[in-house]
């Protein structure tokens, strides 16, 4: 972007100019084109480009309403740089509404940076990386929980690396879970290369859950205004805060097959001891009783109350007393970290 134009194979979008196209990246059994939504807004001053990226699971819908609305409804007026806002990277899941690409069954999410002569995901993958991502400075990828699960809103980050740790603090999440992103994940494909991008996770699949997604839009405006894009803007303080390691977090699993009670929710504190849920048979008896091993709160709960066991219940991360104290504090200010 040596002269402020954003460029991608076939077209490019000069500064003060934005562009709305579908980006074709495959074809179907048919020889018809399946076609990405993008959208690309280039400021009239110069700045950071940042990519925002949702539904590359194709039922994981409350990101594509923050892409939506931050590459539709919100002013760019004092716009500088560029935002390139892909709201449906996986076109085939999100149209057969499941998961993985409906081709073979391949998740697109692990396919990443791709290949121009690899498998069908891993060329789609190659078309949108080369195309959108790696061109770009940061990324935000949004996410949900899978079926029958639910997350409370949370950043995953590689905090070893300085400006992935610097672009998850200033979305503003309360938890961050210092990971680094899977092979073959976007994410992962993109701090590769260069590019420093976190993964945003939040509520459930098949539906718009508008707590999240309005939290989800201030994060973002948190974002642009932490590298300057929205100069106007102000970085967000959640109130409370931790970064948890992998040795910090835990499935809570089920001990056996049968029916769930959740005694919290997503998002609750839980104290070491403390019954997180019951498991019982059709009879209601022989009781099991699943316990938290510490301090925590909890990232994701299961929102299917039939398990076999093995199956996971709930995503525990550890708090320090700091980060329970802060957490109380804000608590009981009313600061609940998402509505349900």
């Amino acid at each position: 972007m040596a002269d402020g134009a954003f460029t991608y194979q076939g077209g490019r979008v000069d500064p003060g100019e934005a562009q709305n196209l579908r980006y074709s990246i495959s074809e179907t059994y048919l020889g018809d084109p399946i076609r990405v939504p993008v959208t690309i807004l280039n400021g009239a001053e110069p700045g950071p480009t940042v990519f925002l990226s949702a539904a590359i699971h194709g039922d994981e819908l409350n990101g594509i309403e923050v892409v939506r609305t931050v590459a539709q409804d919100w002013s760019h007026a004092d716009l500088r740089g560029t935002l390139v806002c892909l709201p449906v990277i996986n076109v085939p899941g999100f149209i057969a509404q499941q998961r993985y690409l409906p081709v073979y069954d391949r998740d697109l999410n692990r396919s990443f940076p791709g290949s121009a002569d690899g498998t069908s995901a891993s060329r789609m993958a190659a078309q949108i990386f080369s195309n959108f991502i790696e061109p770009c400075d940061y990324g935000l990828d949004f996410h949900t929980s899978t079926r029958g699960r639910t997350n409370m809103l949370h950043v995953r980050a590689d905090m070893d690396d300085e400006a992935a740790g610097r672009l998850a603090r200033a979305f503003g999440s309360n938890v961050i879970i210092d990971s680094a992103g899977p092979s073959g994940s976007l994410r992962g494909a993109a701090c590769e290369a260069g590019t420093p991008t976190i993964t945003v996770e939040m509520g459930q699949a098949h539906r718009f859950e508008r707590g999240f997604i309005d939290r989800a839009l201030d994060g973002v405006a948190s974002v642009l205004a932490e590298y300057g894009a929205h100069p106007t803007d102000l970085v967000r303080w959640p109130g409370w805060r931790t970064v948890v390691d992998r040795d910090e977090k835990t499935w809570l699993r089920a001990d056996a097959g049968g029916i769930v009670e959740l005694l919290h929710d997503r998002g609750d504190l839980v104290r070491e001891g403390d019954v997180v849920a019951t498991i019982t048979n059709p009879f209601k008896t022989d009781t099991v009783r699943i316990t938290a091993p510490f301090d925590g709160v909890l990232v994701g709960v299961l929102e299917n109350p039939v398990v076999y066991p093995g199956n996971p219940l709930c995503h525990l991360v550890e708090l320090d007393d700091a980060s329970i104290r802060a957490y109380e504090r804000a608590r009981n200010g009313d600061c609940r970290d998402e509505p349900r």
